[in-house]
């Protein structure tokens, strides 16, 4: 019989760092786009949900992180009403999310990891089809699709078949097929997977821009770059359960603290040495990323200098900022996921 993996537990704060902050909302009074409590979904007897909460407020980026297998498309799928939960409340946009609910489904933007693009079609022809799915006029799906593909900078691409199309110009046509309802929500899951960083870097300036007029960004994505720019808040989700909640800088700063010392391809004897020489006044830990040795402390300045003092710093290191990539191992571990 399949049995459910065991809860994980929230690692302690990084020594010296400052209590948890309260999971607020983005401004007092802020209306709720997604709230979820104890919501929960089985398949047989495997867990994949197991009663998280939360909200997601009007007008904000939320991320949902988690590794391969965490729980996360399980979720979208009950927010996108594709799917029902088995225990708990969700509710979109104000209204109780189950299958098949289409006044949620007429207000949101949907970008799947797949694109789902005619390749036989134009990009104008792909983007105007959906359109009708909204209820929209041929003329109204026409002078809409032209202020998306301008939008997206496909303009210059609307009379092409879509196999034409790089990589990043059918993930943009994605984007800007999501927003041909003029939706409350857009749900982007794994956006810019595959993209080069000019197309990345694009997509994160128009997520930007949506937000600005009011739109709700659901984000899920394994580019913790990615999440760390564009989330106003998120949650880790690993096994079915929230880990961590909260906005990314202060995770950052709670969790692992601001900056750390990685040592790449640090011997296992260098390790053990600069390990013995950390005292308990320095509140430091240590770990390996890959092939590197990586420490973190808020001492960290105080501790590099008695290294050099005393001749044991590492011959290459490099001290930087401490991210969103350092929270998301501390908190999921390490091995691969399939």
């Amino acid at each position: 019989m399949t049995t459910n993996p065991p809860t994980p537990q929230r690692p302690a704060a990084a020594p010296g760092a400052s209590a948890p902050m309260a999971f607020l909302s983005m401004a007092p009074g802020a209306a709720i786009a997604v709230a979820a409590k104890g919501l929960t979904k089985h398949f047989g007897n495997f867990e994949a949900v197991g009663g998280i909460d939360f909200d997601v407020y009007e007008g904000e980026c939320f991320g949902l992180l988690g590794p391969n297998g965490a729980g996360k498309s399980t979720t979208i799928r009950m927010i996108c009403c594709l799917t029902g939960r088995t225990a708990g409340s969700l509710s979109v946009l104000g209204i109780p999310a189950e299958p098949g609910q289409r006044a949620i489904k007429s207000q949101l933007g949907v970008v799947s990891q797949e694109d789902y693009l005619d390749p036989a079609l134009t990009v104008r022809e792909n983007i105007e089809i959906h359109g009708r799915f909204y209820g929209l006029s041929p003329q109204v799906a026409s002078e809409r699709a032209a202020e998306l593909l301008e939008f997206m900078q496909l303009d210059g691409k609307a009379g092409q078949q879509v196999r034409a199309l790089s990589g990043g110009m059918r993930r943009r046509l994605v984007i800007a097929r999501a927003l041909m309802g003029r939706p409350r929500l857009l749900v982007l899951d794994e956006p810019t997977t595959g993209l080069d960083p000019q197309a990345r870097i694009l997509v994160w300036r128009k997520v930007r821009e949506l937000k600005a007029q009011g739109v709700t960004v659901l984000l899920t994505t394994h580019y913790m770059d990615e999440a760390q720019r564009l989330c106003d808040r998120l949650v880790v989700i690993d096994h079915g359960h929230i880990l961590e909640a909260g906005r990314p800088r202060e995770l950052i700063e709670r969790l692992v603290g601001r900056e750390c010392l990685e040592c790449p391809d640090l011997d296992a004897a260098a390790a053990e040495q600069l390990a013995a020489a950390l005292s308990p006044e320095d509140e430091a830990w240590h770990e390996w990323q890959g092939d590197s040795w990586v420490l973190f402390s808020p001492n960290l300045a105080r501790i590099l200098d008695r290294w050099v003092a005393a001749a044991i710093a590492p011959p290459l290191s490099y001290r930087r900022p401490a991210g969103l990539e350092d929270v998301f191992l501390r908190l999921t571990g390490r091995e691969l996921r399939d």
